[in-house]
């Protein structure tokens, strides 16, 4: 049997080193590839959605036996009853990433369930402690307990909305960028919105993913307008901007390289001007942190020694 041996430690330490260098270097490749695979993948399921859905209308079209005076006042009844909030959750729900067509149902059923489980469980909390709470203090802190619960989804979902819109408006200048030198070399707006998803895959998943939701509808359905209109609820903020722009240069008549070209310097302008906001709010955020932690160290630094000497001159002069 061979021993192992120094020499043949360092070999197999440098195989590994060897191997894992080459796995880190190779893997973003990969993952770019992956990546626009999967902007492809959702670009063709979008489209046979909407083509199952085109489907269903017109073979349902003639179907429906109720009448149209019932289905008008069965659909106000429904609308009176729910309100806008359904749209309004399932918008909330889109612009945080969630497209789940069961998602509004939980969200809603989140609202409901978590206050009541929340309470309970300060209840059972409280019951089980040694100390003896008022009827005030219990009551304040079950009422405070069921706020938390029933604002909890809301704060989360309003944090990933907000996270994913400043996202989006990190790289959505830039892709307005490639979409001016797309149409102004003579590439259709589908086509362009397309592309630009295709190579925006690495670096924005997704605006690439948004990109191509937008080419999906753009192709299939008949009303240019709607796919940007639907495009500006989704994405919302720079998205929505963009998506009135183009409605507007369609339905004006205007060059659709003048709006896009204008729309992309507002929106850098906007990103640079929120940079700067955050560049000047840095001072006040950092004055608290040095007073705590680096005034004190620099006068242990500088009165240090003055102490140290001061204390031997005393003890010197007592003995």
């Amino acid at each position: 049997m061979f021993g192992i041996t120094a020499d043949l430690l360092i070999i197999i330490a440098s195989s590994l080193a060897a191997a894992v260098s080459f796995a880190l270097f190779a893997f973003p490749f990969l993952q770019r590839s992956d990546k626009k695979q999967h902007v492809k993948e959702v670009v063709e399921r979008k489209k046979k959605e909407l083509f199952i859905t085109a489907k269903e209308e017109v073979t349902n079209r003639g179907k429906n036996n109720q009448s149209a005076k019932e289905s008008v006042a069965t659909f106000f009844k429904v609308k009176q009853m729910a309100g806008d909030m359904g749209d309004k959750v399932r918008i909330q729900l889109i612009r945080a990433g969630i497209r789940d067509q069961k998602a509004p149902l939980i969200y809603m059923m989140a609202q409901i369930i978590l206050p009541v489980f929340l309470a309970l469980f300060c209840i059972f909390i409280m019951a089980a402690a040694e100390k003896e709470f008022t009827r005030s203090a219990t009551a304040i802190v079950i009422l405070c307990a069921a706020a938390a619960g029933f604002f909890l989804p809301r704060i989360m979902i309003k944090n990933a909305a907000i996270k994913r819109q400043e996202d989006l408006g990190i790289t959505f200048p830039d892709a307005l960028d490639m979409m001016l030198i797309c149409v102004q070399g003579g590439i259709g707006l589908e086509q362009t919105v397309e592309r630009i998803a295709e190579e925006i895959s690495e670096h924005s998943p997704i605006l690439a993913e948004e990109l191509g939701f937008l080419s999906a509808e753009m192709a299939m359905l008949n009303d240019r307008r709607a796919a940007l209109a639907d495009f500006g609820e989704r994405v919302g903020g720079f998205g929505k901007s963009f998506a009135t722009a183009l409605i507007q240069a369609e339905q004006y008549g205007t060059s659709v390289s003048l709006a896009i070209r204008v729309i992309a310097d507002e929106l850098r302008d906007i990103r640079m001007a929120k940079a700067e906001q955050k560049a000047a709010s840095l001072p006040p955020k950092l004055t608290v942190p040095m007073i705590l932690f680096f005034l004190p160290a620099l006068f242990i630094i500088i009165l240090g020694p003055a102490g140290i000497q001061a204390t031997a001159a005393g003890l010197g002069s007592g003995g």
